[in-house]
């Protein structure tokens, strides 16, 4: 019989998933077709918000980003660049003048024009090696940077005389990371005077000289780890100044502040054993403050705010003894309030507290993220917002009152007849009899007479929240659209509800968490309008490893599995992964310790696949280092081995995430393939 399924797989056409869902609902190229906010910068005067928009061509397979503005009081938004070249490092100088970055002859130079757009002129002559990163110092007389630069020697460097060799010759750690191997390249971090004219002169300045190590922090540390002193003489970055097993066995970045004036170097949060990320100086430039976690090695653990004050040398947590984990801290103009966002019950949310510590305000409430704000003089900021139905877009926020003003609709013209599901936000009691947050997506145009097949979404992290961002990949309405109602617990270990929620999944990977996800699927499995015969069981990363747990452990629950870039063998993936750190604390140890822990005694899903008696699709990217492809060989060979039904879907060119935008469409018709011949939503029972 598994033989007569797979034959029915081999015959059904892909291409057809792409039309399953009618055009009045989101489909997987509608979702391409979406303009995606990127940076904002707000303009020295507070009346301006410069942005950039992406979009992209499934045609080019690329994206390209423009620039717009529009005004902080409200008015019709202005496309300022339509280039093929993104436009990208957004910086308002202090004369009102707009500068940027954009690529030509594959190496971005720097740009400047006025805010509506004209007189644009070139600054740079940039080397062919490109850069990153770029600010300027508040008075506009320097800028930063950050450059690779050659950190060791290569293979040709080596064997000067066999050009076309292609080997890597390694002896420590930390060889590749996400989604790279070693380059034997560092970014370092540069200055550079500005002229009268504002252009660069001679060459920038190495801070790093001679280091090995790389900031901002990979993979996806950006500009928000450098910054500028009020004056401009002062740089502080973030490295994690590190080689080696040492780098791959802990988390402890650094604060480090370069003075230009007499060209040293000091680390301002040595002694500290976490992540140290993300500095601002005060207004006055008296103090600095920083993104600082704790734990060394706990890569999740809670983000508090330290400032430093550089006349007394000390350090202090001002939000010590509170439970939020703080990001995006901006000072205010006075210096005297600091703010931030944080997770909260499945939410994004603005806070602010005294820049000297005390009581933490919640600014804003209700059902979205703020993803990302600046301030607007004393008493306003601008912000990125999401919902679980509303794709990112620019609101002015009071500061006062948490109120909202809509300044942009970038995708309304693209959304105008789209029908999305409805979203609730409900509360399921576990078998620990605490309360969970889950929220429930369902079909467009739902009838609850009716009953629909239902997906169970295990999220990754393992301590990444769900809240209300919107993904391009793991699309909530887009499973809707396709008509699955889809059901996304807040399980144990994601954020938002407390440290000890939050903090339970480390070592326990496969315990109170994955009894929450049965509290889940179980408790609104209840509703009539479930059909219990009509159950997947889909999620990524941490979430893959919970779909190949629960395949070994489910009891009936599921008719198909899905698993993208998952952990099936926590044996072979330990020493194989880049960040050890993280594999050593959340899984207790090593799997040859002594006595190993329960991770891999009780909690490994290799041990358990005996069990495995339903079809599974397993999905990996060939570059994705943090979870190796060899997590989804093992699996998919097991699959198949034991007869079960599978298939793989293997993309050599991606990491642990899918951005290419015709693999991404493929990911998306492959999934819904899966699922529609699983599962068969138009009321046919699963393949046995």
């Amino acid at each position: 019989m598994n033989k007569l399924f797979l034959g029915a797989l081999a015959l059904l056409p892909l291409a057809a998933a792409a039309q399953t869902a009618p055009p009045s609902v989101l489909t997987p190229e509608k979702l391409w077709q979406l303009g995606r906010l990127g940076e904002m910068a707000v303009s020295p005067d507070g009346k301006t918000v410069a942005y950039t928009v992406t979009r992209y061509s499934l045609a080019d397979n690329k994206g390209n980003a423009d620039i717009w503005t529009v005004p902080v009081a409200g008015g019709t938004p202005r496309r300022l660049t339509d280039t093929p070249n993104s436009e990208n490092t957004l910086n308002w100088r202090p004369d009102g003048k707009l500068t940027f970055m954009s690529g030509e002859s594959g190496t971005d130079q720097l740009y400047v024009m006025s805010a509506d757009g004209t007189g644009k002129a070139k600054l740079s002559e940039f080397p062919d090696q490109g850069l990153a990163n770029l600010k300027y110092a508040p008075k506009a007389n320097f800028i930063l940077y950050t450059q690779d630069v050659k950190s060791s020697p290569t293979t040709l460097d080596m064997f000067p005389d066999l050009p076309k060799a292609d080997a890597k010759i390694i002896d420590d750690l930390n060889y590749r990371h996400w989604n790279v191997w070693d380059d034997h390249l560092a970014s370092h971090v540069f200055f550079q005077a500005l002229n009268a004219d504002g252009k660069p002169e001679g060459y920038g300045k190495d801070l790093m000289p001679g280091e090995k190590f790389d900031s901002p922090l990979m993979p996806d540390g950006g500009a928000e780890q450098l910054a500028f002193s009020p004056d401009g003489y002062r740089i502080a970055y973030t490295s994690r100044k590190l080689t080696g097993k040492a780098e791959a066995e802990s988390t402890n970045s650094d604060i480090y502040l370069y003075d230009i004036h007499d060209q040293k170097t000091v680390n301002l949060s040595e002694g500290l054993g976490g992540y140290d990320t993300e500095p601002g100086f005060s207004p006055d430039g008296r103090q600095v403050a920083w993104l600082s976690m704790a734990t060394p090695g706990f890569e999740s653990d809670r983000n508090g705010i330290v400032v430093y004050d550089f006349a007394s040398k000390k350090r202090v947590d001002i939000t010590k003894g509170s439970e939020l984990s703080a990001a995006n801290v901006r000072w205010s103009a006075d210096g005297k309030t600091i703010y931030f966002m944080a997770v909260i019950a499945g939410t994004e949310q603005l806070y602010s507290l005294p820049s000297k510590g005390g009581k933490i305000r919640q600014i804003t409430t209700g059902a979205q993220n703020y993803n990302a704000f600046e301030l607007v003089g004393k008493d306003q900021a601008v912000a990125n917002r999401t919902t679980l139905s509303a794709f990112a877009d620019i609101v002015r926020l009071d500061l006062k009152t948490g109120k909202e003003t809509a300044l942009t609709t970038i995708n309304q013209p693209e959304l105008a007849g789209i029908k999305l599901g409805k979203v609730e936000d409900r509360r399921v009691t576990t078998t620990d009899n605490k309360q969970m947050q889950v929220y429930v997506i369902y079909p467009p145009d739902f009838d609850p007479a009716k009953k629909y097949p239902t997906l169970l979404y295990c999220q990754g992290g393992p301590q990444s929240p769900i809240t209300q961002s919107q993904s391009y990949r793991w699309n909530f309405q887009l499973m809707a659209a396709n008509g699955y109602i889809v059901v996304a617990p807040n399980r144990r270990g994601l954020p938002g509800f407390g440290r000890e929620w939050n903090d339970a999944i480390s070592g326990d990977w496969g315990g109170q968490a994955i009894r929450d996800y049965f509290s889940a699927i179980d408790a609104i499995s209840k509703e009539p309008f479930v059909d219990k015969d009509r159950r997947g069981c889909v999620g990524a990363s941490y979430g893959g490893f919970a779909v190949y747990y629960i395949a070994g452990h489910h009891e009936g629950r599921f008719k198909t599995f899905i698993a993208h870039d998952g952990l099936y063998n926590l044996t072979s993936w330990y020493p194989s992964t880049e960040e050890i750190f993280f594999a050593k604390h959340d899984m207790g140890g090593a799997p040859w310790d002594v006595t190993p822990s329960k991770s891999y005694q009780e909690f490994n899903p290799q041990l358990f696949a005996k069990n495995w008696d339903t079809p599974i699709l397993v999905i990996t990217g060939g570059k994705d280092f943090r979870v190796p492809e060899g997590q989804a060989m093992e699996a998919f060979g097991t699959a198949q081995l034991r007869g079960i039904p599978s298939r793989f879907l293997y993309l050599p060119n991606e990491g642990h995430w899918v951005l290419k935008p015709q693999n991404a469409i493929v990911w998306q018709r492959v999934f819904f393939d899966w699922l529609g011949r699983t599962l068969k939503p138009d009321g046919g029972k699963a393949a046995k």
